[in-house]
Formats: C-alpha cells, sequence, structure tokens
C-alpha cells in the first residue's frame, strides 16, 4: 500500500507551477492558460474511460493517474484548491446520490 496521496500530488502540482515552463509540463500547461488544460483534462478522461471498458487494471490505473494530475493543473489554473473539492463532497455525502440527484431542479 503507499503512502502518497491526492495531498501530495497537490503539493507537487503547486511546486512545479512555480518552476518555468521550459522546466516544468505543470507550468507550461498553465501558461497555455485554462482552455489547454481543459483539452488534456478531457483527452485523459476519456483515455480512462477507454480504459475501463477495454483497458487492463495496469491501463486504468495509469489512466486514472493521468486524469488525477491534469485535474488538479485545471483546478490550479483556475484558483480552486483541493480543499475546496473535498468540501464540496463532503456536503454531498448528506444523502443518497439518487436523492441529491432527484432534489436538483430542471433547467
Amino acid at each position: 500500500m503507499t503512502r502518497f496521496t491526492i495531498e501530495d500530488l497537490e503539493r507537487i502540482v503547486e511546486a512545479r507551477a512555480s518552476a518555468s515552463a521550459t522546466d516544468s509540463y505543470t507550468r507550461a500547461l498553465i501558461d497555455a492558460g485554462p482552455a489547454r488544460c481543459a483539452k488534456k483534462l478531457g483527452e485523459e478522461g476519456v483515455e480512462a474511460a477507454l480504459a475501463t471498458v477495454a483497458g487492463t487494471k495496469v491501463d486504468l490505473a495509469s489512466e486514472a493517474a493521468d486524469m488525477l494530475y491534469h485535474l488538479l493543473v485545471a483546478l490550479k489554473v483556475r484558483g480552486v484548491t483541493l480543499a475546496e473539492v473535498m468540501r464540496v463532497l463532503e456536503q454531498r455525502t448528506g444523502q443518497s446520490g439518487l436523492a441529491e440527484k432527484a432534489s436538483r431542479k430542471e433547467p
């Protein structure tokens, strides 16, 4: 079992965001802006979905890791912290997902 956490990854993204774009892929993504970060997140999400259907466990783990990294970069570029995301998740655990979805207003 690994002791590496998503908070560890967030700290690494934060540190690499402070580096120069010539030394850091993270910084280069952030410098390219939210649209580029969103594109990469979308690509990784599709790859993770495909690995869920047709890949091996190793493939899915790898794609999920890529997706988590790119999600944290997207959050960083928009100034959203992992703590903010976790607060939203915590609030949602007060009821079942089905009840929460049923309570949403239709647009």
